[in-house]
């Protein structure tokens, strides 16, 4: 979605200003990674092409200069220089769905230290929510492997980018589409309905609502049956079945929203198989997340698709994620954070993955002109000069390669629970570089 470049904090633009007064514009490089996975096992990176549109695009309006100079705390030649300001650096990410851990470097942006500082908030605003939505989707996933999900989560989202983004992100990590229908028209993102429960009260009779619906909608009839009672709903569907089905209406599903869903769905396919609607689908939604749909799988409930909304869009168990957006190298020199707790690795590196087995085995974080012998490199060069150079994969692509990605993980990562650390060796070169800085530090100090 397009914003004004005015989204952003406002040390942002009172660091911008300084970098003008005394012509610091040498080229740094800040890289995006998250410090602690906390109940993750490992992350999926989403949010790579949003990152990449918002850097090409970026300019001061009119507006927003005419806005700054309100303020009163910028200079006339420094808002003069804004209104030239575009982003004239590189980018180097890894490929959108790429399975990645801590302090990996996600994305790294190399500029003029004006434009590579201004872009932090906005670009760390983007990665967050959708890596946060996508893992998250992607452990609703491992909870009942082969079942069907859709993101139902838009009325719950923190307002409406976040419910476009989330969306998209559940679709990457391979939910079958949303009923945001928004989504589908910005990302071609298949969209799922149903009825809702006010539907079935504006009517006299519930048989009544459903028939009504069945005519309106007679491609998508699936009903929503606990507004009163559902067992006593199902057999109104069985009754008039038939006669639907003479007018060439088919009743493709059911839809629960609450009440014990292991003992319903049970005795609910009983009586559609017993019934001739074997081929009926079971929907479930309500406050699901992985751990109640792990319940649900484990109990063998005949359930067929989960609509997910409130605890994956806010990502309730981890709502947030530890991440950052650090200077780690400054006029061709590694630059490091020593702060407690938050010391960062210097210098532009590379991500290696080994294999063993066709599984993932190790990753190792190198400098980025090191030497590696057979790991797969995973940062590679989407922007150039401030224009995208890489043809960006569909939305559908993406999805294609998470789920390869997670053919490839080792059987632990897929754990619910915390497990061990999947293994983030450093090269012998980060670490002189590293040791290096510190000496360096040490004596300017």
């Amino acid at each position: 979605m397009k914003t004004s470049t005015l989204l952003t904090d406002l040390y942002q633009l009172t660091m911008l200003q300084g970098y003008f007064d005394h012509d610091m514009y040498e080229t740094a490089v800040f890289e995006f990674f998250v410090r602690d996975l906390d109940k993750r096992n490992f992350l999926l990176s989403v949010g790579l092409e949003q990152v990449l549109y918002f850097l090409q695009d970026l300019r001061f309006s009119s507006e927003d200069i005419d806005w700054l100079r309100k303020t009163a705390l910028f200079k006339d030649e420094f808002l003069d220089y804004l209104r030239q300001f575009r982003f004239s650096g590189d980018v180097y990410a890894m490929p959108e769905g790429t399975v990645f851990f801590k302090n990996e470097p996600v994305i790294q942006i190399c500029a003029p230290i004006p434009e590579a500082q201004l872009v932090e908030t906005r670009l760390i605003n983007i990665l967050h929510y959708q890596i946060l939505v996508a893992s998250k989707a992607v452990r609703m996933r491992f909870a009942a492997p082969g079942k069907q999900f859709v993101d139902f989560g838009l009325r719950r989202a923190h307002a409406a980018e976040a419910g476009l983004f989330a969306a998209r992100a559940s679709y990457i990590a391979g939910f079958a589409g949303t009923s945001t229908v928004l989504a589908g028209k910005i990302y071609g993102i298949p969209i799922f309905g149903t009825m809702a429960h006010s539907f079935v009260q504006a009517h006299e009779k519930e048989e009544e609502a459903f028939i009504h619906f069945a005519e309106s909608m007679p491609q998508n009839v699936v009903l929503l049956i606990d507004t009163y009672d559902p067992i006593k709903a199902v057999h109104k569907i069985i009754k008039m079945a038939p006669s639907l089905q003479k007018r060439g209406i088919k009743i493709r599903g059911i839809r629960i929203d609450s009440g014990d869903l292991v003992a319903l769905s049970k005795d609910i396919r009983k009586l559609l198989d017993e019934n001739g609607l074997g081929n009926v689908r079971i929907i479930t939604s309500g406050n699901l997340d992985e751990y109640v749909i792990k319940k649900l799988y484990s109990s063998n409930a005949p359930i067929d698709s989960f609509g997910v909304g409130t605890k994956m869009v806010t990502s309730n168990d981890m709502p947030y994620l530890n991440c950052a957006y650090k200077l780690i190298e400054y006029k061709g020199k590694p630059r490091k954070k020593r702060s407690q707790g938050k010391e960062t690795w210097p210098g532009q590196k590379q991500v290696y993955r080994f294999y063993k087995e066709d599984k993932m085995s190790y990753d190792m974080m190198s400098l980025k002109d090191e030497p590696v012998a057979q790991g797969k490199p995973l940062l590679k060069r989407y922007m150039s000069k401030g224009q995208i150079i890489e043809k960006l994969p569909s939305i559908h692509e993406i999805r294609d390669y998470v789920s390869a990605q997670l053919d490839e993980l080792p059987n632990f990562l897929k754990d619910l629970e915390k497990t061990e650390e999947y293994p983030v060796l450093i090269s012998e070169g980060l670490k002189k570089c590293s040791e290096e800085l510190n000496r360096w530090i040490d004596e300017a100090e």
